[in-house]
């Protein structure tokens, strides 16, 4: 026997000193005497990309995580050489780089505090069993440091002291600290010291992070192939470190349509017709406000992607033509499996221009979904994914689905150990060929974009509405999500609020549950408190699986009926606001929902909160989380607020008891807030209403509010046909003062505004409005401190 110790004693392998340096424009180039090579990119002043290869040779750069529309563009750049360092300074960072081993060290160019540095630094093993390198990456924890981020995991919003893994995952009635599951989105943020920084690991291989748990004192982050590759982003501000991450990796491309911000109804399934009318009949009988109804895999023929059931749906046409004059988008789920079917003309053109995956050895990748044994499109192809599009021309254009749900893309296979693909499936990821190590993260999300491409093209001038089981880094571009198969129950409340701060702090803010648990049956008070919280995430949507029971708002009895229907109708009310705050994700990736910490990070006490979120800029949100509460504690950030339901006015910076029976939940509003409200209506459109409220919360001082509006559909907001109307209030002791600006080419048809004062210190004696006195009693509205007035004034007073 031979034996050679060389290659079992290598383990792990650093870099060795630097023999030399250039740069090229805005990348800088360092090379080790042992071939290791360090590109520093300066994207922005704030943004710095690191990139490592083990043998001077790099991987072609493509990525899908980082949107062609990313900003670059820097200030400063300065590169100076010391004796045994290298300093990179731009406007916002300093930049130290060991002459010894490669290790970084990053400071604030301001006030020069050390931000983030390498332990470990770069290090890699090789990979005998597959060839190439698993590549590592270790950073100094430091003392006090907490970690946000990284998708949907269920558990503690702070992730210090935990270990987690990326590698998308069907997990069915998953629990808290169950890891991986449905979404890969290896980027943190981290927060020491009141500075902010985030990492995005852009590496769509199986990944690992670790946050302080195996060594108190070092984070680190690894993958089990491709290259060490990770974006810096500095805030200092931890909501600018979010925007930068979600402008690196892409910002939603359009509005949603405003009926997709509505109140959806759910099921696996409604079928046949008339059950799905029943259901939509009844919302309409019981007033209840509802814009979708979903089509789960029951619509289809034998569960055949693109097919329909005759015997369920002989006229679908008709049905969705039906459904839509009554108020109800139809949405319909689509799997990536595709029926081994010769008489299926979907799976026969596939076959013929060889669009399905396959084996290292050449045969297809086959696995069993709900049609039985499938084939899969490979979405990581261009011409795949342009075919896929095109599929949904008779959806769309002819029978009028508004919305498709993709599901099981992770792609979940049934009945095999790792309930996916095997690792030796081969992909073109768009001509640089790989196996399914590298792809199967980015499988769902090639998936998800190649449906929106389709619903963009067959639906226009309407927009697109697609919803997404997986993901990765880059799919809130094209996509809303849900976070998977949940469980009715109090511990899955609990988990659904975390999931949706987390996401959104992930640059993926377009995301919901399924209200009231996927899988088992919740009881009454679980559903309204499950309802309460919902209403306060972007997506919206009631969700469960049939054969546990009937999950509609009317099932648990007229008390729960009427909680529901009062938090729905809430949920309308309040669309302009949530509308405003999407296009302030849309057009800046602010993020929609804000942990405590992401709204004051300052505040220590905000570090380890996770039931208290702020919805949009403006509104205080904690849900009720446990049975038979009557209220709870909860801590109210800095600032003054005022109680929703009854308007007192409350000092913030601190934690209390707040009262909330089962037909409330606290809600705070911030003072100086002006917060748009429609009528209640039945669905998206229902009205034509010549009036809109705006709640004003008084404040001594001053505070900005906006209203965003357009025709909720369409591409007409993108040619400047859009009003944004942006509101400063000023407080005095004796007097309110607000004034408005207004931008853009669109007129709504409402013609007036509702203001309803709320905090008013004094009893008002006069008005002026655009410098003429009006009468109190001419606008006075019909209670209290009510005025109505003109939509267009630029200026009022009230005295």
């Amino acid at each position: 026997m031979i034996t050679n110790t060389e290659l079992e004693n290598k383990g792990n392998q650093f870099p060795k000193t630097v023999i030399s340096f250039k740069k090229e424009l805005d990348t800088i180039e360092f090379t080790s005497e042992n071939g290791v090579v360090l590109l520093l990119t300066v994207l922005r002043d704030s943004v710095l990309r690191f990139r490592y290869a083990t043998n001077t040779n790099f991987e072609n750069d493509f990525s899908y995580a980082i949107t062609k529309y990313a900003s670059t563009g820097y200030n400063k750049l300065e590169i100076e050489e010391r004796k045994s360092e290298y300093i990179i300074t731009t406007s916002k960072l300093i930049c130290h780089i060991s002459k010894k081993n490669l290790k970084v060290s990053i400071y604030d160019a301001i006030d020069n505090v050390l931000i983030n540095q390498d332990e470990l630094g770069f290090h890699w093993e090789e990979s005998y069993e597959y060839g190439g390198n698993i590549v590592k990456m270790s950073k100094t924890t430091l003392n006090g440091e907490s970690y946000y981020g990284l998708g949907d995991k269920p558990d503690h919003l702070n992730l210090k002291g935990k270990r987690f893994e990326n590698w998308v995952t069907d997990s069915y009635a998953f629990g808290k600290g169950t890891d991986p599951i449905y979404k890969a989105i290896p980027f943190y943020t981290g927060l020491h010291n009141n500075k902010s920084y985030g990492i995005f690991f852009d590496n769509s291989f199986r990944s690992f992070f670790d946050f302080a748990s195996e060594r108190r004192n070092a984070t680190s982050f690894w993958a089990q192939g491709g290259e060490m590759n990770y974006y810096f982003i500095y805030g200092p501000e931890m909501s600018d470190v979010v925007a930068n991450y979600t402008d690196l990796t892409g910002r939603p491309h359009q509005l949603p349509p405003l009926w997709a911000l509505g109140y959806h109804q759910c099921k696996w399934s409604y079928y046949p017709e008339s059950k799905v009318k029943e259901v939509t009949n009844k919302f309409r009988e019981l007033q209840i406000p509802c814009d979708a109804i979903y089509l789960d895999i029951d619509y289809m023929d034998g569960f055949r992607c693109f097919t329909w059931n005759k015997e369920y749906f002989p006229d679908p046409k008709r049905m969705v033509k039906e459904l839509s004059d009554d108020g109800f988008q139809t949405v319909v789920i689509i799997d990536p499996g595709i029926k081994i079917d010769q008489n299926n003309d979907v799976f026969k053109e596939a076959l013929e221009k060889d669009y399905f995956c396959k084996r290292a050895d050449g045969p297809y990748m086959k696995g069993k979904v709900w049609p039985g044994e499938c084939y899969f499109p490979d979405f990581t192809k261009p011409e795949v994914r342009e075919w896929w599009a095109n599929l949904y021309q008779e959806l769309i254009e002819d029978i009028g689905v508004r919305g498709v749900w993709n599901d099981m893309n992770e792609p979940a296979v049934m009945e095999v150990p790792n309930k996916t693909f095997p690792n030796d499936v081969r992909h073109n990821y768009d001509g640089n060929f790989c196996s399914h190590r590298k792809a199967h993260n980015v499988y769902g999300m090639q998936m998800a974009r190649a449906t929106y491409q389709g619903l963009k093209k067959f639906a226009f001038p309407k927009r697109p509405f697609v919803i997404t089981r997986s993901a990765y880094s880059g799919t809130q571009r094209y996509t809303s999500t849900w976070t998977g198969d949940n469980v009715a129950t109090w511990e899955h409340l609990w988990i659904a609020n975390v999931q949706a701060q987390r996401m959104a702090m992930s640059g993926f803010s377009f995301a919901g549950s399924d209200i009231g648990g996927f899988a088992e049956q919740p009881n009454g008070e679980l559903f309204a408190r499950w309802i309460q919280l919902g209403v306060f995430h972007a997506f919206c949507r009631t969700h469960s699986s049939g054969d546990h029971g009937e999950q509609e708002p009317w099932m648990f009895g007229d008390e729960i009926t009427g909680i529901v229907k009062k938090f729905i109708e809430l949920r309308y009310q309040l669309l302009p606001y949530l509308y405003t705050t999407f296009w302030f994700y849309h057009t800046e990736g602010i993020p929609m929902l804000k942990s405590l910490v992401l709204y004051d990070q300052e505040d220590i006490q905000t570090h380890y909160r996770t039931d208290e979120f702020i919805f949009g800029n403006q509104i205080f949100v904690c849900p009720i989380l446990e049975p038979n509460s009557k209220g709870r504690r909860l801590y109210l950030p800095k600032g003054n607020w005022y109680n929703y339901w009854t308007n007192e006015f409350t000092e913030g910076g601190k934690e209390m008891y707040v009262d909330a029976t089962l037909d409330t939940m606290p809600i705070f509003m911030k003072e100086g807030a002006i917060i748009p409200k429609f009528p209640i209506q039945q669905y998206v459109g229902e009205k034509n209403f010549d009036e809109v409220t705006l709640d004003v919360y008084y404040k001594h001082g001053k505070e900005i509010s906006t209203f965003y509006d357009d025709a909720h559909d369409g591409y007409d907001y993108t040619k400047g046909r859009f009003s944004l109307r942006t509101f400063k209030l000023t407080g005095r002791s004796n007097e309110l003062i607000i004034q408005q600006h207004k931008s853009g080419k669109f007129d709504a048809t409402y013609s007036k505004f509702k203001l309803n004062l709320l905090g008013l210190p004094f009893n008002i004696t006069k008005i002026e409005i655009d410098n003429e006195e009006i009468s109190f009693e001419d606008i006075k509205g019909s209670t209290g401190d009510e005025l109505i007035i003109d939509k267009n004034f630029n200026e009022l007073h009230i005295m």
